[in-house]
């Protein structure tokens, strides 16, 4: 070998991307910002399920200019120096796990609405040439309403690229054990201190068609036993899921059967969702006596307007108007370590 040849040890590191998504959050808390949010996430074809000229008039003339002013009020009471809780706790996710994964992987908060945007980023991913794309939505169990309108947003991103890298979808996580441990651990502080007479696992809910358009049975879907167990032909049903995660918890924590309930929040317009409702549950537990409820929110793993506001204060009141004495919100994952270790072992686990 000549004196002006030289051996390169230099060795190429093939990064993966890792995408972490949630459902999104205003820009700002005032009224525009949060009727610019409110149009783009219910113009979703998967959130209202109905033909799109329907929905565009549902949702550009009834729903955002009324219900924007109210709730840009409510965002209001929510927002904190450092902005909307939803974003902020995703930030600090995005840091710590990055610090986790280290130098091979390169982790990217973005929201299915508003900012910073999927195809801000995704972008950024498609101009580092990245070997594999790991996505994970912030939704424990499975709904077409958010995984599945996270994943037709990214599918539609990336087929106009003429290079498209392997690509992971982390599919549920509603059973994973840093998720069931994670709020048997918050509950345990509170019980801890207070005699509880009964417990809520509180999840958002769906209408009932959307549970029925992803049976591929066409049968297995009754609303009754159906979710008693997670089985082959339940297994994406969003419904058993949280069912599942409700028991899970409920096993943790040595729960009596009888002293809980699985119950569905927030739903919008007049078609039936999926039942029990949480804030007919609040009133009949209130009229049979019950004075002390602890309740969950395992649907969500930032704390934001659907569990500090509506299961944090306004069922609160409402439990409190009819006669309960105490109501406590566990608090979901946020930015805690044992998220950041459960994110760390699904990215492990699709690399």
């Amino acid at each position: 070998m000549s004196d002006n040849q030289t051996i390169s040890t230099k060795t190429t590191v093939f990064k993966t991307g890792v995408l972490l998504v949630n459902l999104g959050t205003p820009d700002s808390p005032n009224t525009p910002d949060v009727r610019k949010y409110l149009r783009e996430f219910l113009m979703d074809g998967r959130v209202i399920d109905i033909p799109f000229a329907f929905r565009w008039m549902l949702v550009n003339l009834i729903i955002a200019p009324f219900r924007a002013p109210k709730s840009a009020k409510t965002y209001q009471e929510l927002w904190e120096e450092r902005g909307s809780p939803l974003k902020f706790y995703g930030e600090d996710v995005e840091v710590m796990l990055q610090a986790k994964l280290g130098e091979a992987f390169d982790v990217k908060l973005a929201m299915r609405y508003q900012n910073p945007s999927l195809d801000q980023t995704l972008e950024s991913f498609r101009k580092a040439g990245y070997q594999k794309i790991i996505v994970i939505p912030f939704f424990p169990q499975y709904a077409s309403a958010t995984t599945g309108s996270v994943y037709e947003k990214v599918m539609k991103i990336v087929s106009g690229w003429q290079i498209i890298p392997e690509i992971k979808f982390v599919n549920t996580y509603y059973n994973h054990p840093n998720f069931i441990a994670h709020f048997a651990s918050a509950a345990r502080n509170y019980m801890q201190t207070e005699d509880f007479d009964y417990f809520i696992f509180s999840y958002h809910g769906v209408p009932e068609r959307q549970i029925r358009k992803g049976d591929c049975t066409g049968n297995t879907c009754q609303f009754g036993t159906c979710c008693d167990s997670i089985h082959a032909m339940n297994q994406y049903c969003y419904r058993a899921q949280c069912h599942e995660t409700t028991r899970l918890l409920a096993k943790e924590l040595g729960l009596a059967e009888g002293k809980y309930l699985t119950t569905f929040q927030s739903r919008l317009g007049k078609d039936p969702w999926i039942q029990p409702y949480t804030e007919d549950t609040i009133k009949r537990l209130a009229k049979e006596g019950k004075k002390s409820v602890l309740a969950f929110s395992p649907a969500f793993v930032a704390d934001c307007l659907e569990t500090t506001i509506e299961v944090g204060e306004e069922y609160k009141e409402v439990f409190e108007e009819m006669g309960g004495k105490h109501w406590q919100l566990v608090e979901s994952l946020n930015n805690s370590p044992i998220w950041v270790s459960l994110l760390e072992d699904l990215v492990h686990k699709n690399s």
